[in-house]
């Protein structure tokens, strides 16, 4: 999707975007190949011509930076198939939802290969090197929720990273509701040990943990693992209908 963006580039909007899309350009290589014919002004013209250039040098270096700058934050699911090779799932549980008065208890990093969870008192600040090695990063409400926290505690960490929220483009295509409801209605299922847990068990998972239970712990990052782990599987069932809703709309 992002080799048939525009938005990033100077004077283009999502109007001149669409009028491309309706013409039938399929990629950067089509665009420059018909840009004579390209439905859109003749300053336009230059802007795209430029702006491919532009976009194709900054994608061959595998720049993050500059697509994240240049996107709108609401469009950086774009960029997840070509970055897909740097990109972490991140989830947290928390000793409630105000951030400044309750705390991160888990962090929970997958990145299609391995799933690590970092834990309050024990690894936690690991976090911070951890997430400086990806360039994208999948949440779910992590854009008002996951990311304010940890920035809140760990304020050292950039967060200049490729980000999508998938709470948002699942809306556009009909999903609503909170991360369990929206697998339910894909069909994930959960283990039986955590399919009950939710955000307020998690809680009190914890504080069992802090009175000595151990088995509260390996529950609360069982629930957490499989978390991030759907949310890869989430984007695999939906992401090509975020590609043709971006086209239709």
């Amino acid at each position: 999707m992002l080799r048939n963006s525009y938005i990033q580039m100077d004077g283009i909007g999502k109007g001149a975007e669409k009028s491309i899309w309706d013409f039938g350009i399929e990629s950067w290589e089509d665009a420059v190949a018909q840009l004579d014919r390209l439905p859109v002004s003749k300053t336009k013209k230059a802007a795209v011509e430029k702006g491919i250039d532009e976009s194709a040098a900054h994608l061959k270096d595998e720049d993050h930076l500059f697509f994240a700058q240049r996107l709108p934050s609401a469009e950086h699911w774009r960029a997840y198939s070509e970055f897909s090779e740097s990109v972490a799932f991140v989830d947290i549980e928390t000793t409630g939802l105000a951030p400044g008065y309750d705390s991160i208890t888990v962090v929970g990093i997958y990145d299609r290969k391995c799933a690590k969870t970092y834990v309050k008192g024990i690894d936690l600040e690991e976090i911070v090197p951890a997430l400086s090695k990806y360039k994208m990063l999948v949440t779910f409400n992590g854009a008002r929720f996951d990311l304010p926290f940890i920035k809140r505690e760990f304020p050292e960490i950039e967060f200049n990273h490729l980000h999508m929220d998938l709470m948002y483009p699942l809306k556009r295509i009909g999903y609503s509701g909170g991360l369990k409801s929206i697998e339910r209605q894909l069909g994930i299922e959960r283990d039986e040990n955590v399919k009950n847990v939710d955000g307020f068990e998690a809680v009190r998972l914890w504080r069992r943990y802090e009175r000595g239970d151990e088995e509260a712990l390996d529950t609360l990052l069982q629930y957490n693992k499989e978390d991030i782990v759907n949310l890869e599987t989430i984007i695999h069932k939906v992401y090509p209908s975020f590609i043709r809703n971006c086209f239709e709309k």
